[in-house]
């Protein structure tokens, strides 16, 4: 099976079809994603081999219970890695995150813009790399900007990605990310109307979008279209913006990082 688009979402669902299938199942990407999937059925005794960005799986492979350690996912942790980025002062730990090289292309890409994170306490447990993340605010950070080659490996942070350039005043520009229109809603249209009723001014083009440098923001009501993403992400535009900011419907938050709220209303009191 080729995948049409980058998506570990359509190969993890071929490859666990592939379990119950005669002879051996093959999935060809264009661009290599995220392979969790792949890991958890090694663990469980599937028989899983890896080429690049080929995977291949048995079919009708006997899998055994295992007891595994679950880490913390970094796509949840990047909305408090930036909110840190967005403040000088800030100094930040988030404890035992999971660090899978394939999802690790997030904290390249914040060194990349100047970001000060870095890994400690690193194991492995289960297949997964494992560590604590520390991450320092600097006031320095350069445009956001993602391409095509890019976009795969971040399309779950984009929108938090998308406000940090917003909120740090220094822009962004994203494409090759036509993936999320047809996420829980348009992220591409959610993020660009939002940042919009926030002072922004952004350009929406099919497969990503462009924020201007030097916006400020100010507090609006965020139409968050009942995605957890678009609401976390604009929480966090929230501290930088001048005035009050309502999140419409914050509970969706919950599908994806029950109590998102509570912690952050832990950290801004600290």
């Amino acid at each position: 099976y080729h995948t049409p688009m980058p998506s570990a979402q359509v190969k993890s669902a071929v490859l666990l079809a592939g379990l119950y299938a005669d002879g051996t199942t093959v999935v060809e990407e264009s661009v290599r994603t995220r392979d969790h999937t792949e890991i958890a059925l090694a663990e469980f005794g599937a028989r899983v081999t890896r080429h690049g960005r080929v995977c291949e799986v048995e079919g009708g492979m006997e899998l055994t219970g295992q007891s595994l350690v679950v880490p913390g996912d970094l796509s949840s942790a990047a909305f408090f890695l930036a909110a840190a980025l967005l403040f000088p002062e800030s100094n930040l730990t988030i404890a035992n995150v999971g660090l899978n090289p394939t999802r690790a292309e997030l904290l390249d890409f914040l060194h990349g813009i100047g970001a000060s994170v870095s890994i400690s306490n690193m194991e492995s447990a289960g297949g997964e790399i494992i560590g604590d993340l520390h991450v320092h605010g600097s006031g320095k950070l350069e445009p956001v900007v993602i391409d095509h080659t890019q976009a795969p490996g971040l399309i779950d942070e984009i929108p938090v990605l998308a406000v940090l350039g917003a909120a740090s005043g220094r822009g962004a520009r994203i494409s090759g990310a036509a993936e999320l229109r047809v996420k829980e809603s348009d992220r591409i249209a959610a993020v660009t109307a939002n940042l919009r009723a926030m002072g922004a001014e952004v350009s929406e083009q099919p497969d990503g979008l462009t924020v201007e440098p030097n916006c400020r923001l100010h507090g609006t009501q965020i139409d968050t279209r009942g995605d957890h993403r678009i609401a976390m992400a604009f929480s966090i535009a929230a501290l930088r913006a001048e005035g009050e900011t309502l999140i419409e419907d914050p509970g969706c938050a919950e599908i994806s990082f029950p109590g998102f709220y509570e912690m952050l209303e832990g950290l801004i009191e600290l």
